[in-house]
């Protein structure tokens, strides 16, 4: 497979309009990169320039360390699977699979193998003489990745392949494609909005906000060490909380006080926090971070009133109120708590993050990108 390599890249429109901006990232050989933020970032157009599809208005594309800038689509060895699957509607399944290798004049019994071989990798044998009217969602995405295998390229590019399925489906084919990757031991790029699936397949998430780069690194890295504000709301699943607080001393020790409670951060975060003694800054905890207390604690007790309830079964998700503010706790399903109660938290001070409120970057935790 190969190396892909983006060297500030950059994608400027009309001369003024920037939708990519100084782009680094390093896609290693075999490796699983998934590109996530919000609609309009830049996640898709860093994707095409990749594949060719638009042009690079700045820096260098490398893959496996040849410049490609300048070479045509079809010339860069890379196989693209699209939103809307791309099919052509009036030939069959084989005939769609096919279809790229016969432009190629690529031998008739080497084309055969290679759909046959890639129905098999993806349980469509028996759709071969089908149309795609006659497939369901599932099955259309099936036949555009084996489009893609067919090819053999030396990078896979999907660009947010399960929007158009629905949600028990999308579960499934997330795990298809990872055992796909584990399978073929392929490089692949795979482009999406949702930071489910960015955790749940990629080895190394690259996040993007506004066409430039947050923060680059491992799920579980990003999840832990998020390098600022946006990052840190964006991965996880309800995202992490932000509570504006002021950083106060009182009796010898640092505090971050809500006005409603307060919070003693741990001996490593009050040494940092000191310099911001006087000034409000984001406290950020996730969900999971919150750990329900029958009874006041004695310590960064977080008293809230309890507003909305969303039972899931194994979980149920709080919306909880300060007089101010209003976060997200998950509690075990023998928590039984009801509309309009008041209730008390204690937040895992470890797991807590602090955010500068005019830069956003992370305050008291020693994160890199990589």
């Amino acid at each position: 497979m190969a190396k892909v390599e983006l060297k500030g890249i950059g994608k400027v429109y009309d001369g003024e309009v920037r939708a990519v901006d100084n782009a680094n990232i390093t896609i290693e050989d075999q490796e699983f990169v998934v590109f996530v933020g919000p609609s309009g970032c830049g996640k898709s157009t860093t994707l095409r320039m990749v594949a060719g599809l638009e042009e690079i208005s700045e820096g260098d594309l490398f893959i496996d360390g040849e410049r490609m800038n300048d070479v045509a689509p079809k010339d860069r060895n890379i196989a693209m699977v699209f939103q809307n699957y791309a099919l052509y509607p009036h030939m069959t399944v084989y005939d769609n699979m096919a279809f790229g290798l016969r432009i190629r004049k690529t031998d008739k019994a080497e084309i055969d193998r290679r759909v046959k071989e890639a129905a098999r990798i993806l349980d469509i044998e028996k759709l071969l003489d089908r149309k795609p009217k006659a497939l369901s969602g599932g099955q259309r995405q099936r036949v555009a990745v084996g489009r893609a295998i067919v090819r053999n390229p030396k990078v896979f590019l999907f660009d947010e392949p399960l929007s158009n399925l629905d949600a028990k489906l999308r579960v499934q084919m997330r795990a298809e494609i990872s055992e796909l990757h584990n399978r073929l031991k392929a490089t692949m790029i795979y482009v999406t909005h949702d930071q489910v699936e960015a955790m749940t397949m990629g080895d190394k998430i690259v996040v993007m906000k506004d066409g430039k780069v947050q923060q680059i690194g491992s799920p579980l890295y990003l999840y832990n060490h998020p390098v600022n504000k946006f990052v840190a709301g964006f991965i996880g699943s309800p995202p992490m909380n932000f509570l504006t607080v002021k950083i106060v001393e009182k009796g010898g020790q640092i505090v971050a006080d809500e006005g409603s409670f307060e919070v003693v951060p741990t001996a490593e975060q009050q040494k940092i926090l000191k310099d911001y003694v006087g000034k409000e800054v984001y406290f950020g905890i996730r969900p999971e971070g919150l750990v329900y207390q029958s009874t006041p604690a004695p310590k960064s007790n977080m008293q809230m009133k309890v507003t909305v309830k969303e039972p899931l079964g194994a979980e149920t998700h709080l919306y909880l109120a300060t007089k101010t503010q209003v976060l997200i706790a998950k509690v075990g399903p023998d928590v039984v708590l009801q509309l309009g109660d008041t209730v008390n938290f204690v937040p895992e001070m470890e797991k807590a993050r602090f955010f500068d409120k005019e830069t956003e970057l992370s305050i008291c935790d020693d994160v890199k990108s990589e």
